[in-house]
């Protein structure tokens, strides 16, 4: 290939990546504004004073800060569509077949088939646990990738592995099919986890003077626990006796974990401090739960983890509750006045944009089964790819059921890659001049 014909290769695979990201984008393009949560609020708020929040790492807000620098939330909108459509691209030309045609079919299909541009189009941390699983797969089985697209892969694994707790038990689930299938690209697969690992104990050293991972992530669990019916006879068992908050509450338990956690007038924030405050006492009471019947909390996690693989619905971060007060309030506090503006336009703001989504849930959920049934007694392209992919999707649902709670937006920001597989195998009969791959992507067998 001459210089001439490789430049013109060159600008046809940007302008793929680059339509990709835009056909990903639709459903912030027909919201007239990114996809926010009353969450994204915090992530704002981090960045924006800056300050630490309790129950969220310091690291997805200031990615958003170095992005939209008090401008626009397009801006990050703009970024995770794009990351998403390059990593996309990544992954076939680790298997040998990366062509630009090949590439806009691959977004097409994602984009009116797939959860996927609703959380690329989605200013929360979500979009990053699928990356941590392709992310993963790319640096154990980089196949054709050149030196520059490793380290690019093994930056963005690490930052997405940080931006939200979960994706830290969905990491190490991952690596171990890698032990097993690929034993030595074991230590640079985990060196993600290490360096993310060291950046939340750096922030939490920081903020809070503790050498934590997660400082008050007992409050969470036990509010889990309890929405599962294990804290109350504890709690009947130590109180009166016991000098706990909680006792306060053993004949009132909320038996919803989000009341538990963010009801004003509820357990948490009427103890003394609030969250952070309660959260030795949190820890406690929940290794006291754990003990007291350690068989009734296995199997509740598990049947959580269970009915969250099952919950891939859009819609309960689409509507405009809480958002009037809480991103109103972030908007106007860091944000040009006319930000403000375009958001209070945009269809989400007005209540509009659930109703676009629903039609889509069945055809999604169809797809979703009907391609899962497959995957196993297939032969798709990579059967490395499949099975780091499942044990992915299955270590999500565990990670966000179980330890937090079923919610229809956890399981879906990641059952999508279940299609990546299928999908890539039927674009093998777009032509393109590369190799066909092996089991598990050329360069299974190289160091």
């Amino acid at each position: 290939m001459n210089a001439r014909s490789a430049e013109v290769q060159s600008l046809r695979e940007t302008a793929a990546i680059l339509t990709v990201a835009l056909i990903l984008a639709w459903p912030g393009l027909v919201n007239h504004y990114p996809i926010v949560f009353t969450d994204t609020h915090a992530f704002l708020v981090q960045s924006g004073q800056p300050r630490m929040v309790w129950d969220k790492p310091w690291t997805y807000g200031p990615f958003l800060l170095a992005l939209h620098g008090g401008t626009s939330l397009w801006l990050p909108m703009a970024a995770q569509v794009l990351i998403l459509s390059h990593l996309l691209w990544l992954l076939a030309a680790s298997l040998g077949q990366a062509s630009a045609l090949r590439h806009l079919l691959l977004g097409v299909a994602l984009a009116a088939l797939s959860a996927a541009p609703w959380f690329a189009s989605f200013l929360m941390p979500d979009i990053f646990a699928p990356m941590v699983v392709i992310g993963l797969y790319l640096i154990a089985w980089p196949g054709a990738l050149g030196p520059w697209q490793r380290r690019w892969v093994a930056g963005l694994t690490t930052a997405a592995i940080a931006f939200h707790l979960s994706h830290l038990v969905l990491t190490a689930a991952c690596l171990l099919p890698i032990l097993v299938l690929r034993p030595r690209a074991l230590v640079r697969a985990a060196m993600p986890l290490v360096t993310a690992l060291s950046i939340l104990l750096a922030t939490n050293i920081a903020g809070y003077g503790r050498f934590a991972i997660s400082p008050f992530g007992a409050v969470f669990a036990l509010a889990r626990v309890t929405a599962d019916g294990l804290t109350a006879p504890v709690l009947a068992a130590a109180c009166p006796g016991s000098a706990w908050h909680l006792c306060d509450w053993r004949d009132r338990l909320p038996r919803d974990s989000d009341a538990f956690l963010w009801d004003p007038d509820g357990p948490v924030w009427t103890a003394p401090g609030g969250a952070i405050g309660f959260a030795p006492e949190a820890a406690g009471i929940l290794g006291r739960v754990l003990r007291h019947d350690p068989l009734a909390a296995m199997r509740a996690a598990l049947g959580n983890a269970l009915t969250q693989a099952g919950r891939v619905a859009l819609g309960d971060t689409l509507g405009a509750a809480w958002l009037e007060g809480s991103i109103t309030g972030s908007l106007h506090a860091y944000f040009p006045p006319q930000e403000l503006q375009r958001f209070r336009a945009g269809l989400q703001a007005k209540g509009a944009l659930a109703g676009i989504a629903a039609p889509l849930n069945a055809v999604h959920a169809a797809l979703l089964l009907a391609t899962a049934a497959t995957l196993l007694f297939r032969r798709h392209c990579g059967r490395c790819l499949v099975i780091i992919i499942l044990v992915g999707v299955a270590a999500n649902a565990f990670a966000t059921g179980a330890l937090s709670g079923p919610f229809d937006r956890y399981q879906a920001r990641i059952a999508w890659i279940v299609l990546l597989p299928p999908g890539l195998a039927l674009l093998r009969s777009v032509p393109a001049a590369r190799p066909r791959p092996g089991p598990c992507g050329p360069g299974a067998r190289s160091r």
